[in-house]
């Protein structure tokens, strides 16, 4: 494992993005290619990690640049979690955002506890309309 090296807004294909969901353990529809790339296609900023050719980590995000930014995935490849790649990643996201906007995410259950160490503090005060597939 070499340097990790943080790239903005560089294309990555619905196949990449659907291997670091897998190899991170985060549930997406990785079986889905029209959806990722739709997800990819619409996403105002994407963040990856990469060691040498290999994309290890992402940041997804949607956002006015303005009053707020939706993270919608924060993903990192089991093999390379604990390494501080999640953390760089949202600080590229808030890097790009700047000072004005609130970022805001949706954590799973079992990531509970792993925002609060990179700097995201609990809110009780959302609601959701869920997906309906």
């Amino acid at each position: 494992m070499g340097e990790i090296r943080y790239q903005k807004n560089e294309i990555i294909t619905a196949d990449q993005l659907a291997e670091v969901f897998r190899a991170s353990g985060i549930r997406r529809p990785v079986e889905d290619k029209k959806r990722l790339e739709k997800m990819l296609k619409h996403a105002d900023i994407l963040v990856t990690a990469w060691d040498g050719e290999r994309l290890v980590g992402v940041a997804r995000a949607l956002t006015d640049y303005s009053y707020c930014c939706y993270l919608s995935d924060l993903a990192v490849d089991e093999g390379y979690q604990h390494r501080g790649i999640g953390k760089q990643l949202v600080i590229e996201v808030e890097r790009e955002i700047g000072e004005e906007a609130a970022l805001i995410l949706l954590a799973s259950p079992i990531a509970m506890d792993y925002y609060p160490k990179i700097g995201f503090n609990r809110i009780e005060n959302g609601y959701i309309i869920p997906r309906k597939r």
